[in-house]
């Protein structure tokens, strides 16, 4: 996973874990105005708008199918749509992949879309290594236009995840030759275009007068950036907000006082990891990583959340392929973890958590008593979002470290010892390979779950649990996005009455 395969909000967001009754707000009534304004609190501003360069899934959060769209898409629950293609064929040996392109699609300038736009953009993707999705493109050897409408992928090795790449920010069709500046300006086909963005406050989208598709129902969208979840829960009680995502589950009790605001429960892929550097002393030590797993009680730590997420023992939460419940391989046992640091030459440990100040010490909290209960001394290092992309993500320069990954399907960030993990495994780079490279689903998902069972065997990090994202919608919104929502707010069928 790269930075765009982060998402950190506050610790009381969603599961993938389980199947909830969705409350999904009042009905839509007659009276949806179509010149109404929807106004919605986010936690986390994307740094940048430079949806090539800019890493983070903040971006991907409000730009892509509202702003940016591929060839094709994915839904809430998952499944892959066509797009800007009409249609899509694979060929059965997993070597071409022929999309046949939409028509009477503009670019927000008013350029209609062609398919040197597509091939260009594929191109660029695929060549540049500094742009993101790059590595989601090096399988394929050859992207070209057999006629006006169609565009063609030919592949070197078959790639069971091509498809659903495609999906994100490699898929993404720019326009040939635009020179506006993508790092403050966005020129897509989707239903809105990019009005303003307040640098510490927020960013608006219009409704696209000259969309190719069905209009979307309302004229103009705010995203405020709200990072205090009690500021966020006074904006939307205040009125100031229509919409509040990642609602912290202990302050739903003030939400429930307001008859025209209702809370949503949605599904998600949002693992909250607490990562282990594998690189580093002493917790390149496989006793040492199993000691502190043993040590956490997480029961606690989803009672700390208020309940908002569900536990989870490995790398791939149950909506992603490969999943597979391992709660066998991890047991609560503070008197085990004290025996395996004790047999590892650890017994005065002292250890440093390095985590995003926006997230609270709800969770912290509870690993500073869980690790002192076996004699480890755990230091938490809240700093700001850079600095954590810096020392972290970047340089590696850490002990422990607590994010949330929030995208699907990422699992072959265990596959890569270069990433921030550390964790280099050549049985589990192998079977990731293979899972890759079938062309049987059913088989692709044997061998992630096998890699997978390694990964969780090696105490690699520990998975605290999967989110439930937890949205407040007020009364007379209806449409808006109740899974997945830390990733992607496709505002398609959203409307607003007033």
């Amino acid at each position: 996973m790269r930075h765009r395969k982060l998402l950190l909000v506050a610790a009381a967001v969603t599961s993938a874990a389980i199947m909830l009754s969705a409350c999904s707000g009042p009905s839509a009534t007659p009276s949806a105005s179509t010149d109404a304004t929807l106004k919605v609190a986010l936690v986390l501003e994307p740094t940048d708008l430079n949806i090539r360069k800019t890493s983070g899934a903040a971006l991907d959060q409000v730009l892509i199918d509202n702003v940016y769209q591929g060839l094709v898409s994915r839904t809430e629950d998952g499944k892959i749509v066509d797009t800007l293609a009409k249609s899509h064929e694979i060929s059965s040996d997993g070597l071409t992949y022929t999309f046949e392109l939409q028509s009477g699609v503009t670019f927000h300038d008013g350029k209609k879309l062609t398919v040197d736009d597509v091939v260009d953009s594929l191109q660029q993707v695929k060549s540049d290594a500094s742009v993101q999705g790059n590595a989601d493109l090096q399988k394929v050897s050859d992207i070209s236009a057999p006629d006006d409408h169609t565009v063609q992928l030919k592949l070197s090795a078959p790639d069971s995840n091509l498809l659903w790449n495609l999906t994100g920010r490699a898929g993404l069709v720019l326009e040939k030759g635009a020179t506006n500046n993508l790092s403050d300006t966005a020129n897509g086909t989707g239903p809105f275009t990019l009005k303003t963005w307040k640098q510490g406050d927020s960013i608006t989208l219009d409704r696209f007068a000259d969309y190719w598709g069905d209009k979307v129902k309302v004229k103009e969208v705010v995203f405020s950036y709200i990072p205090d979840p009690a500021a966020a829960v006074n904006a939307v009680l205040a009125g100031e907000v229509d919409v509040q995502t990642a609602l912290n589950a202990n302050l739903r009790d003030q939400i429930a006082k307001d008859k025209d605001l209702s809370v949503t429960e949605g599904k998600t892929t949002d693992k909250y990891t607490l990562a282990f550097n594998n690189q580093k002393a002493p917790l390149n030590n496989p006793l040492v990583r199993e000691a502190l797993r043993s040590a956490i009680d997480h029961k606690a730590i989803v009672a700390a959340v208020g309940g908002a997420a569900v536990e989870q023992f490995g790398p791939i939460p149950e909506l992603d392929p490969g999943y597979e419940n391992l709660s066998k391989l991890v047991t609560y046992d503070p008197a085990k973890a004290k025996d395996l640091l004790k047999q590892a030459g650890q017994e005065n440990l002292t250890l440093t958590l390095t985590i995003p100040s926006f997230y609270g010490t709800d969770v912290s909290n509870v690993l500073v008593s869980e690790f002192k209960a076996i004699g480890v001394t755990l230091k938490v290092d809240s700093v700001e979002f850079t600095a954590w992309l810096n020392n972290v993500y970047t340089n590696h320069d850490y002990d422990l470290s607590f994010v949330n990954h929030v995208e699907a399907r990422d699992f072959g960030n265990w596959a890569n010892p270069n990433y921030y993990f550390g964790y280099d495994n050549a049985q589990v780079q192998s079977l990731y390979a293979e899972s890759v490279a079938a062309t049987d689903p059913a088989v692709a998902d044997e061998k992630l779950k096998e890699a997978a069972y390694l990964v969780s065997k090696d105490n690699a990090a520990d998975w605290l649990y999967t989110a439930i994202t937890l949205t407040v919608v007020r009364s007379g919104v209806t449409g808006f996005p109740v899974d997945s929502v830390n990733s992607r707010i496709n505002l398609a069928k959203v409307a607003v009455s007033q």
